[in-house]
């Protein structure tokens, strides 16, 4: 489709009801487009052929099903950069305060079967204790509650961790900015990390990395608890230079209270697990907090995760080795 045909099919999407020719040249002027209504229709029964829109007579054309697929598909190269943008967003909006160790953090959420969490509760479990996790700590939602835009459905709990996004906006309240270079699937030798085997840039993706490592059967978790050697999602971040004894004190207390995720801190101008780094600055590898969320799939349990999920309040969290009992308990 050239342009106006996704314009008009953008406007066709934003109202539930059929619109004429006549109103969706309107809604382009509005926008900048100049065309003229016999255009209009003109590019509207070339649509109706296709199947992306419905045409009601003279109440007008709806955008259908297809055309709804189509518009997202020839939208995706405008989508470039968004999961980079989000992760500033997210950044800026997590009001989590270390000293008092209150406020919200950046999670991720994966939709899964109450039964199917406590087949693989002791797999789990050693994903945190081996130190594969984004620190000890996590979350269960019940059906009816939501995070941003996922809403837990009946029958379902949601599996929440925390996103290592979180360490961003920890240390941007110490003023230490992060450029988030990429997410990846870090190998592990003898529970060492060894590289990066696969990597996605996050200014170049719409999509979070770790979920599509997830999804494709990419990971290998139960590999690294169960003989250390595996593939777990983690990524590459990179801090000022000046800024490394801080960052190192942070990682400490982070630690502390059951939120560290960095697995490696590199120095200064050098690379760090073959990855090299911008002048003047350093580089680190932290754990991607959807690792524990891997090991069902893993185990065959088809799950919904999505990392970025929102914002949840700290106080939600308790420490792994109670997910059985809240489980129970069921609230």
């Amino acid at each position: 489709m050239n342009r106006k045909e996704q314009a008009i099919l953008r406007i066709l999407k934003e109202t539930d009801k059929p619109l004429s020719g006549r109103k969706i040249m309107v809604e382009l002027l509005r926008t900048g487009y100049e065309i003229s209504e016999r255009t209009v229709r003109l590019y509207l029964h070339k649509m109706d052929e296709v199947g992306f829109t419905l045409n009601f007579g003279k109440r007008g054309r709806q955008i259908s099903e297809l055309g709804i697929e189509e518009l997202e598909a020839t939208g995706i190269i405008e989508k470039v950069g968004f999961l980079s943008a989000k992760i500033n967003q997210m950044t800026y909006r997590m009001s989590f305060d270390l000293e008092s160790e209150t406020g919200t953090v950046v999670v991720n959420v994966s939709l899964a079967k109450p039964e199917d969490l406590k087949f693989c509760e002791v797999e789990i479990e050693r994903v945190f204790t081996d130190g594969f996790a984004m620190g000890e700590m996590l979350s269960l939602l019940y059906p009816g509650e939501h995070v941003g835009r996922a809403i837990i459905p009946p029958g379902y709990v949601g599996f929440a961790t925390v996103c290592s996004i979180t360490l961003n906006g920890v240390l941007l309240q110490y003023g230490i900015p992060t450029n988030s270079r990429f997410g990846g699937l870090l190998e592990l030798q003898e529970k060492e990390a060894v590289r990066f085997v696969e990597i996605i840039n996050y200014d170049g993706t719409s999509l979070d990395p770790l979920e599509v490592f997830i999804r494709s059967g990419m990971t290998d978790c139960r590999g690294a608890i169960a003989t250390g050697n595996g593939k777990i999602g983690a990524s590459f971040r990179e801090f000022p230079a000046d800024s490394r004894g801080l960052v190192e004190n942070l990682v400490e207390r982070l630690d502390v209270i059951g939120m560290g995720g960095f697995m490696a801190l590199g120095w200064p101008g050098q690379a760090l697990l073959d990855i090299p780094v911008n002048e003047g600055s350093f580089g680190a590898v932290v754990i991607g907090g959807l690792n524990p969320a891997a090991i069902l799939e893993e185990n065959g349990y088809r799950i919904t995760s999505r990392a970025l999920a929102g914002l949840l309040d700290w106080e939600r969290f308790f420490h792994y080795s109670e997910m059985r009992k809240r489980l129970e308990q069921g609230n």
